[in-house]
């Protein structure tokens, strides 16, 4: 396991100094984490980038990643609502093939839990504020080649509900972002979409189930297993089956995008500029149902007006409509803070919004009943120091 450079004491006291002052509780959290969580979370193409190894009962784990998860299992298990926690500790992930890149290594960073009852909570002012920290300790390492890129995931949603797309097409297409071999079959336009959604679903069980709802569809299937005398594979639960015989079923029913719906997605993919120039250009692509993009649209000129009054350069930002992260987790605004010396795939800090993360994992209570906002970052502190670089 590649180890990363350590740096001097006072170059880690400076990148430490602004999480310090933002009022969060120091924690930790262990090392182990279950790996079939991580992997329902993040995707099967995540396992590749994991150091499995056996857990206590012989079950299977993984080294930490990153903290995201391990924090939000905790406060979960505290059973509060809200909460601000602090860490600094070491992560693990597998270096690609061929690369050099550190496979254990320092992460600081914040993980910020607040209720949003009620009214209560600001998430475009919590997201301002914790890339701000982010910026802030990866420009305390001193290095003067810093940008701050933008995106976010609930901001290409918005755009395509403009659009007025039927709803299991619109579903299909969001479902798509965060896969661009997927995506980029949802672009081709018309026959080659349909051919893929048809390809994958040729089944008259499926086409049935479409009809029912799903509660009735589940309870059918059971039957015709009870029948057959079989029983499902792999251990899934009829009902979990039967949802995706109906969304296969549905894809193929849903159609494809049309050539001119499949170029204003291209263009707002290709949205990449100053932020104020590219909230600018999607609000020029907007389909006839723009009201929620709109709303979005608003919030994303708040979120940076509150960057720059934190002391984000506004002249360091740029927000690119198509940017994502591996993680499946993050559902909204996301951020890396890059360094020119440093290739893309080694970010300096990077974080995001994950709100519905915690309902996924609140499985004592089915879900949290609480609306639950969720936003953190953490920073590389060997890259942010301007004397390392791994």
């Amino acid at each position: 396991m590649r180890l990363e450079r350590s740096i001097p004491a006072e170059a880690l006291d400076a990148i430490r100094a602004p999480f310090l002052s933002a009022g969060a509780t120091p924690t930790d959290a262990p090392v182990l984490q279950p790996l079939g969580l991580l992997l329902d979370l993040a995707g099967e193409a995540m396992r590749s980038r994991l150091f499995v190894v056996s857990g206590d009962a012989g079950e299977e784990a993984c080294l930490r990643p990153d903290f995201t998860v391990a924090i939000a299992r905790q406060h979960l298990a505290n059973g509060d609502g809200e909460g601000r926690y602090l860490y600094e500790g070491k992560a693990f992930r597998v270096a690609p093939r061929g690369s050099d890149r550190a496979e254990e290594f320092l992460q600081i960073g914040i993980e910020a839990f607040e209720s949003y009852d009620s009214g209560k909570g600001d998430p475009v002012a919590a997201d301002a504020e914790i890339a701000a920290l982010a910026w802030a300790s990866a420009a305390a390492g001193g290095r003067a080649d810093l940008t701050l890129l933008l995106g976010d995931v609930s901001l290409f949603g918005a755009f395509v509900d403009s659009l007025g797309l039927t709803p299991p097409l619109g579903a299909r297409l969001k479902r798509a972002f965060s896969k661009p071999r997927q995506l980029k079959i949802e672009l081709e336009g018309g026959s080659s979409a349909l051919g893929q959604a048809a390809g994958e679903e040729k089944s008259r069980i499926a086409a049935l189930l479409a009809g029912l709802p799903e509660a009735e569809a589940s309870a059918v299937l059971q039957e015709l297993w009870s029948l057959a005398g079989i029983e499902p594979v792999g251990g899934r639960r009829p009902a979990e089956i039967a949802h995706r015989l109906v969304e296969r079923a549905q894809a193929v029913q849903a159609g494809a995008l049309s050539a001119g719906e499949a170029q204003a997605v291209r263009a707002f993919l290709a949205v990449s500029d100053r932020p104020g120039a590219a909230l600018d250009a999607i609000s020029a692509l907007a389909g006839p149902r723009r009201a929620t993009l709109d709303a979005a649209l608003d919030g994303w000129r708040k979120r940076l007006a509150g960057l720059v009054a934190r002391g984000v350069p506004e002249d360091r930002m740029r927000l690119t409509a198509a940017f994502g992260r591996a993680f499946g987790y993050y559902d909204g605004f996301l951020f890396e803070v890059r360094s020119a010396a440093l290739d893309e795939e080694r970010p300096v800090a990077a974080g995001g919004r994950y709100d519905g993360l915690p309902a996924r994992l609140d499985t004592t209570r089915g879900g949290s009943e609480t609306k639950t906002g969720a936003v953190g970052c953490m920073v590389r502190p060997a890259r942010a120091y301007a004397g390392g670089g791994e």
